[in-house]
Formats: C-alpha cells, structure tokens, sequence
C-alpha cells in the first residue's frame, strides 16, 4: 500500500514502543545536493512544545550523521514494515563515512515533500521536520547517576527538536 498524507491530528502511534520497538532511521541533510546520511535511531520523543508537534532525536557527535544535522536546517525520520529490519540493523552498524550504507542496505532514498532532508521509499511512517532547538547533554544536569553508564567515552549526544511539518505513511498502521 501507498504512502498518503496524514494529519498530524489524525496519527495514532503508540510514542513509547515506536523509538525502542520499531526503531526510526533519521535522514539528515540535502537530497537534491547529493549530501546527506543516515543512522538508526531508538532513543527519542514525540509530543508538544511551544505549541507545536515534535520530534526529538539524540546524535552522538562522533556519528557521520552528526555533521549533517548540525549543518542543515532540517531532518526526517521514517519508520519501516517489520521485513526491513535487517536494513535497519545495517544502517545503525555501518558508517556512511566508509561506504555507500544506503545503498548496501538496499533502501532508496528519494525526495522529501516540505523538507531538503531524504526520506526512504520503503518507509511506511514519514514524519519530516525543521529543526527548531538544539543542545547538548551535559553530565552534571543527569539527576539519576545510572545515566553516565551509558557514556563510557564521554560522548554525550546533542538533542535536536525538530517542528513535523509534514507526516505521510500507511493510513492503515498509523491512523
């Protein structure tokens, strides 16, 4: 089944189990230049702030992905059928920095409706996004010291929110 648009007021997702369950790839910077990456996501949110729907993503900066979220102004996020988990499990293992992982996961990155940012063909979930406030994590804010466990390195992500702008996918999933 096609991919059509959904209002954002129309989309039935269940925001816990889609970023840890399903996994998302968020897609970052400029499809018609021909420079952008990707990376498999779990950890995120989505709700409301400033009046406005949202996604929130984390990106470490030692990913490849890193510098182009940091340069363009926007990002996607897509969410894929279960029998392209595989190409999911290579986007997140492999560095676009060392080879064409897009193409080797056998995913196809075409254009975006409202954003620069690429979307994947495949996806049945596209949420795309201009990006609207960033920081970095910092140790000393973490209440919980369990936290740091997860930043052996030090390498604390810097959290991106990015204003939906557009949503498009499978009518049947997602609304």
């Amino acid at each position: 089944m096609a991919n059509s648009p959904i209002a954002i007021e129309e989309l039935k997702l269940n925001s816990f189990s889609i970023f840890q369950e399903r996994w998302f790839v968020l897609m970052a910077g400029d499809f018609a230049e021909k420079k952008y990456n990707c990376m498999t996501i779990s950890w995120g949110s989505l709700g409301v702030i400033w009046e406005k729907p949202f996604v929130m993503v984390a990106v470490r900066p030692t990913r490849y992905t890193y510098q182009f979220i940091q340069q363009y102004p926007d990002f996607t996020v897509c969410a894929f059928p279960a029998e392209r988990h595989k190409a999911l499990e290579y986007l997140g293992s492999k560095s676009g920095r060392r080879e064409d992982k897009i193409a080797k996961s056998g995913l196809t990155a075409c254009a975006a409706e409202k954003v620069a940012a690429p979307v994947f063909a495949e996806a049945n979930l596209v949420l795309e996004c201009r990006k609207m406030y960033t920081d970095p994590l910092h140790e000393a804010a973490f209440l919980d010291p369990a936290i740091v466990r997860n930043y052996p390195n030090r390498d604390f992500h810097q959290l991106y929110f990015g204003e939906v702008l557009a949503v498009s996918g499978d009518r049947a999933l997602y609304c």
